[in-house]
């Protein structure tokens, strides 16, 4: 019959004997011989191939997620009386949000005016929305004032040459207090890679602050409210949270990252280049062009002398002033088409870092 005490000796072998195998296992693995394998041997597919297969993959459970994002259409109402009363609208989940929160917008909001940004783009001029929220608040007080009054309001200072301070303070004047007239800021993935930065974030929660202002933001990254500290949360953006799963890929989101085991193929380059340019101005497309066109021509030069390009912009009335193509070009560096470098003379050029072959598949792309 076993005692206590041979119960413990028994126990104490076991773990004896574990601790000495785990540590003969690391004595033998780390004298063996390691593998001269590399990382970079590893044969990568085309990413543009990458990309096609995976848009071939047959979605699952189609019926399913049907019916949970009309599930959720049901809540439209509760979300715009939220809105209504001052909060803002977090959105998170499994899933793109894209499309429910656009969903939402163009038929919930219809009576209030829209403006979009994309988190997921690469680069973003948080100054730029600043002055675009302005301009479209500016834009409804005058129709207002027109309509009760018959008066236009006064002319303001240019938006573009205002301090973000000011316009901050004019997005919350006084003159837009009316609680039912608000623009809603649409924020896919306020946790973007252009939007995750200390400052960007605080910039954020103050034009959400802000009396006319209302946001609504997904959010995919798991430490995405690691972003904001109480008071921005609970004062400032004023979340309600909603956990909305939607199972829908991230086909628009992801279009802008590379892909794991995919090297980038030429005719990629040039399509998700396309795709930016297609969502600017024809006059912006065609200053791209043109020194497009001029890097093509001159393939040793370092770039293009931004005088040089403002000169043959004006001859094809393209721009009308250096602030219009300057406006072009910060478009232009904010989705990562153009960048600068000096010249060897000390001049600024501007450059597509592109290869010859991704430019030309470009040009061809916005031709068509």
């Amino acid at each position: 019959m076993e005692t206590n005490n041979d119960i413990e000796d028994m126990e104490e072998e076991e773990e004896f004997g574990f601790s000495r195998n785990y540590f003969l296992a690391k004595e033998l693995g780390s004298s063996g011989k390691k593998s001269a394998r590399k990382l970079s041997e590893i044969n990568l597919v085309d990413e543009q191939e990458l990309r096609a297969a995976a848009s071939n993959i047959e979605p699952k459970h189609e019926k399913e997620v049907v019916a949970l994002m009309n599930s959720y259409k049901s809540l439209y109402s509760k979300w715009v009386f939220e809105l209504r009363c001052g909060f803002g609208l977090l959105m998170y989940g499994f899933g793109s949000k894209k499309a429910l929160i656009e969903d939402f917008a163009s038929t919930a909001l219809t009576d209030y005016s829209v403006v979009v940004i994309n988190g997921y783009l690469q680069a973003i001029n948080i100054k730029q929305v600043v002055i675009a929220l302005a301009e479209v608040l500016w834009d409804q007080l005058k129709s207002k004032r027109v309509t009760s009054s018959g008066n236009l309001p006064k002319a303001q200072q240019p938006f573009n040459s205002r301090s973000m301070d000011d316009l901050l303070a004019f997005l919350n004047g006084s003159e837009a207090e009316d609680k039912d007239c608000f623009i809603c800021v649409v924020i896919h993935n306020i946790d973007g890679p252009a939007l995750r930065d200390s400052e960007t974030q605080q910039y954020l929660a103050q034009i959400a602050a802000c009396s006319c202002i209302r946001i609504v933001a997904s959010i995919d990254h798991v430490n995405a409210p690691l972003l904001w500290d109480k008071k921005m949360v609970h004062t400032q953006f004023n979340w309600c949270w909603y956990h909305v799963p939607t199972f829908a890929p991230y086909k628009v989101e992801g279009m802008f990252f590379p892909l794991i085991l995919a090297h980038g193929g030429t005719a990629q380059s040039a399509k998700t280049a396309a795709i930016v340019l297609q969502s600017l101005t024809p006059n912006a497309q065609s200053v791209f062009r043109v020194l497009a066109e001029y890097q093509l021509s001159h393939p040793d030069e370092e770039g293009m002398p931004i005088n040089n390009l403002y000169t043959v912009c004006r001859e094809r009335f393209l721009v009308s002033s250096q602030l219009t193509l300057n406006s072009h070009l910060t478009e232009f560096k904010d989705h990562e088409l153009v960048k600068t470098r000096r010249h060897s003379d000390g001049q600024d050029c501007l450059y597509i870092p592109l290869t010859t072959e991704a430019l030309e598949k470009l040009l061809m792309e916005i031709n068509q």
